[in-house]
């Protein structure tokens, strides 16, 4: 990663920030800049996860490889957000953001509390209509028909290989246009941010600064505790030099508050600043902006206990186990677009019998909650990457 690069997506930070200060409501005249560079990241996204992917699945070659790298990397998603909730609910438990909150509920701002079932969330990740998945962009159903179509070609063998060079050249013309996107990215940062801080200002925030913090500060633990020691004991990666590869794609998730929209900076900041091989980065990186959702899963435990000390009441060993419980798995079935972690959060709280009117407190800085949860959720999945590409080439050089 080029420096100038990196310090025009610092610059461009700093002065949406200032210019969102400055002129409060009136940043929204920038917001177009922001919209065309998430357009331009919609426009790529879904013929990059199907070309990627398939071109994955073709070059693992070898089924038994594939299944133990999707082993791997559903495990190490698991565990990461199980430890992102115990974090989650440690800090709340420590700084209780719910005590003392004088604010009025607005319960027009409560979701509906309809959430669909585990087992309805998983057979809606097999597509009915492939094409119709493509068109709406359901990238949960791409993958599962991308990884199926991989392993048809695989498995017809050489008659399907015009097939797989035709994918192969897909992938590699949408390598080209996404860096091409990607020379974007500190004017999208500039368009998306400035508008936000302008409707926010500072006077929305202090009311509940202290459930701003908490959150802010379990993230920083998830980042620089849990990741950091997966990646230099799994990954064998110093910590510092993966933030510092990964910085540019976290910076865009915090803007756009979308892991799905942020997947082709991830991929390509994963692969030319991490070191990753494209076989792994196709495989594990789409899936995980889809399933792995650990700045989610502390979003929801520290959401939990703040809405137990808003309205006085206590949780119990056995619904703490609970909400980590049914809190992992609502990350893993929040899709990657912003707002999604609030209307998941339905679930975990009616698992523990909460009130869902303490939502409508959390929505009115839902937005910068979930600018953090997302920068979180992005570098889980660029870690995953990097541990998983490592254990990887260990398994094929003991296999030689």
């Amino acid at each position: 990663m080029k420096k100038s690069f990196l310090w025009q997506i610092l610059a461009a930070f700093v002065l949406a920030l200032i210019v969102g200060l400055i002129l409060g409501e009136n940043a929204k005249y920038v917001q177009p800049l922001g919209d065309l560079f998430l357009r331009l990241i919609k426009f790529i996204i879904v013929p990059l996860i199907l070309a990627t992917i398939i071109v994955g699945v073709t070059n693992a070659g070898d089924l038994k490889k594939l299944g133990r790298m999707g082993g791997k990397t559903i495990a190490f998603y698991l565990i990461t957000s199980f430890f992102a909730v115990a974090i989650g609910l440690t800090v709340a438990s420590i700084l209780s953001p719910g005590k003392g909150v004088d604010v009025t509920l607005n319960e027009e701002n409560v979701p509906s509390g309809e959430t669909q079932s585990v087992i309805d969330t998983l057979l809606n990740i097999i597509p009915t209509n492939p094409i119709e998945s493509l068109a709406t962009a359901n990238v949960l159903q791409i993958i599962f028909f991308a990884i199926f179509l991989g392993l048809g070609i695989t498995m017809v063998g050489e008659k399907a290989e015009p097939v797989k060079r035709f994918f192969d050249g897909l992938s590699e013309i949408m390598y080209k246009i996404t860096s091409a996107v990607m020379k974007l990215v500190p004017l999208g940062i500039f368009g998306l941010l400035a508008p936000i801080v302008g409707q926010y200002g500072l006077d929305v925030l202090m009311p509940l600064m202290k459930l701003i913090l908490a959150v802010l500060i379990a993230c920083l633990i998830q980042v620089a505790l849990v990741y950091s020691i997966a990646l230099r004991t799994l990954g064998k990666m110093n910590p510092l030099e993966f933030f510092k590869g990964i910085l540019p794609a976290a910076t865009v998730a915090f803007s756009t508050c979308s892991s799905s929209g942020t997947l082709p900076v991830t991929m390509k900041n994963t692969e030319e600043n991490l070191g990753v091989s494209k076989e792994t980065t196709s495989f594990v990186l789409p899936l995980g902006a889809t399933i792995n959702m650990d700045g989610t899963a502390i979003y929801q435990g520290i959401a939990v206990m703040f809405t137990a000390q808003y309205f006085g009441e206590s949780l119990s060993l056995a619904q703490l186990i609970v909400v980590a419980l049914v809190a992992t798995l609502a990350s893993i079935g929040a899709a990657g677009v912003p707002g999604a972690g609030m209307v998941m959060l339905t679930m975990t709280l009616a698992a523990v019998n909460l009130p869902l009117e303490a939502i409508a407190l959390i929505a009115g800085i839902d937005r910068i909650l979930d600018m953090m949860r997302t920068s979180v959720n992005i570098m889980g999945d660029a870690a995953a990457a990097v541990v998983i590409d490592k254990s990887e080439k260990k398994s094929e050089s003991i296999a030689a």
